[in-house]
């Protein structure tokens, strides 16, 4: 059983039902101090485009807010959607934050959309969507990271010249971009989230596979997932009815009602459904602080990582927050930390 485990967070910005996407934003600031404060050991945003209920588009603006109201506490993309932008762009961007934050910014990396295809061709015209030219965007990421880009009139700099160079991280569902990590001598993070039969065998691959790389002489992995924490059991099941009800919708391509636990609590699930919720059971993992901390600890054991990622949605900022601070507590991952009560949201949106 590992006996330490670092706890970080994955935040989409969501606007809740009849909220407003700056609430959105100002929430995910809240978070991010809140997490440090707790202890946490990485804060990572996403990439969403064409979604009235996703405020998160652009990460590497947001990034520079948070790491400057923060001090210690790793922040990163979760992730740059790699061909939605040019190479040579995301390397610009990600230089001007490790210059104003040196050693303390992550670039996690897919090669998902994080759209529909339409608005992902609107992003970047030249995106053919292949598995070629998304490798050729990291090659092209690496020589611009370490000054070694040209073309035949000569050398090709991503400006400005960081003396460090961003923790790189390849966000990864299957094996396929497993081997991509391994490749590139890259972080692996396991988006369970995204895909609950992600197992060991990812994992093993990616070990298997692994290059060393200037930033990274071994391998290093965290384990992404959808976390709701609660008081009493009764506060848990109605969090996960609503993520249940969420992600049936997702998967329906409707990104724009959030919806709320009181809009659904008499809501039946048809058997087809339930069908659904039963494959989807394994990108969440909900229940009071110790169900939580058993089940987390028994995946992290499974997959053998020692950091957890947490995805948590909710219907309010309050649950949210005390989400996080019990399973702060739970794995007493800061013991001297006291988190006001001012600090867990007493306003809902």
């Amino acid at each position: 059983m590992k006996s330490e485990i670092k706890l970080s967070i994955l935040d989409q910005s969501i606007v809740r039902q009849g909220s407003t996407p700056k609430e959105a934003i100002e929430e995910t600031i809240a978070t991010a101090k809140l997490a440090e404060r707790l202890g946490y050991h990485r804060f990572w945003i996403s990439e969403h485009y064409n979604a009235a209920s996703i405020a998160g588009s652009t990460p590497e603006v947001l990034m520079v807010k948070l790491a400057n109201d923060t001090s210690t506490i790793r922040i990163g993309s979760g992730g740059i959607m790699l061909p939605n932008h040019s190479a040579l762009k995301v390397a610009e961007n990600f230089r001007m934050l490790e210059t104003l934050f040196p050693g303390r910014i992550d670039l996690g990396m897919g090669r998902a959309p994080g759209t529909d295809r339409i608005t992902s061709s609107v992003l970047n015209p030249s995106n053919d969507f292949s598995e070629d030219s998304y490798l050729r965007q990291l090659t092209h990421l690496q020589h611009y990271f370490h000054d070694t880009a040209g073309t035949q009139y000569g050398s090709l700099l991503a400006v400005p010249q960081s003396e460090t160079v961003p923790m790189q991280w390849i966000l990864s569902s299957s094996g396929g971009s497993s081997r991509i990590a391994a490749k590139f001598g890259a972080g692996l993070a396991i988006a369970r989230f995204i895909n609950g039969y992600a197992d060991r065998a990812i994992v093993d691959d990616y070990r298997r596979n692994f290059r060393p790389s200037a930033e990274l002489a071994s391998p290093q992995e965290l384990l992404a997932i959808s976390v709701l924490c609660a008081d009493t059991e009764e506060k848990a099941l109605r969090m996960r009815k609503l993520m249940d009800y969420r992600l049936l919708q997702f998967e329906k391509g409707n990104f724009d009602k959030p919806g709320s636990y009181e809009s659904i609590r008499d809501y039946q699930f048809t058997p087809e459904e339930l069908q659904r919720i039963r494959y989807n059971g394994g990108r969440v993992v909900s229940g009071t602080p110790e169900q939580v901390k058993e089940q987390l600890t028994l995946l992290a054991d499974e997959l053998d990582v020692q950091e957890v990622m947490a995805a948590t949605m909710t219907d309010n900022v309050a649950d949210r927050l005390r989400s996080f601070e019990l399973l702060a507590e739970v794995f007493e991952i800061n013991k001297n930390n006291v988190v006001p009560e001012a600090a867990v949201g007493s306003r809902q949106m």
